[in-house]
């Protein structure tokens, strides 16, 4: 026997739904309460305000990502093949979803709270701190460092799966966020890593100054 869907996730399907289909429209209470099929009194019963509801969906992707890369760090040992992963992941995620990644790219929180924004910022925030986490974990298990700073390089691949989002939803979802992303995950990652040092040849290096002085 299938579980009935609650009526609060029901409200948070809806609003998905209505962000997809009417791109650039600001949704209000008696809209999504129409889309749902109870009244507005309804819609306050599970949410006390619109913004409460967009957190719901923020939460909602927040768990799903995070929850993804975990795994995705339990099953890959490799820095590369975990960044390319989880970046797929996000680019995935949001072809599949267009109605949250308007939330992502700030598009569909005009107007509301400050506190939506600062929470997508949080969200990327996270991410870029993982990335970083994943690059540094590279120097000490794999001993292969990034061409740039961490953070420079963490930002870099970030920015290039975000802009990606962002034309996305700039084209009305026509511009696919994995168009081509295959052909250009290699190009993005050339010369992205170099060897660490050898601490014996550190070590090595250090004696023969040392000798020679």
């Amino acid at each position: 026997m299938m579980k009935k869907t609650s009526r609060r996730q029901q409200i948070l399907e809806a609003l998905a739904h209505m962000l997809e289909a009417s791109p650039g429209e600001r949704i209000t209470t008696a809209r999504l309460a129409k889309e749902v099929g109870v009244s507005e009194a309804a819609l306050y019963r599970h949410f006390p305000s619109k913004s409460k509801m967009f957190e719901g969906l923020i939460e909602f992707i927040e768990e799903t990502i995070f929850s993804r890369i975990n795994l995705i760090l339990k099953e890959e040992s490799f820095a590369i093949a975990r960044c390319e992963k989880l970046l797929n992941l996000l680019l995935t995620f949001s072809e599949r979803n267009p109605g949250l990644t308007r939330i992502l790219t700030g598009d569909a929180l005009a107007g509301e709270t400050e506190r939506l924004h600062a929470r997508v910022v949080q969200f990327y925030d996270r991410l870029e701190t993982q990335l970083k986490q994943i690059l540094r974990d590279a120097e000490i298990q794999e001993s292969i460092r990034t061409t740039t700073p961490t953070g420079t390089a963490a930002n870099l691949l970030l920015a290039a799966a975000e802009g990606r989002i962002c034309q996305f939803v700039r084209s009305g979802f026509k511009r696919k966020p994995t168009e081509h992303w295959q052909d250009q995950w290699p190009i993005l990652i050339e010369g992205f890593f170099q060897e660490t040092p050898a601490i014996s040849d550190s070590k090595s290096a250090s004696y023969n100054q040392t000798s020679t002085a």
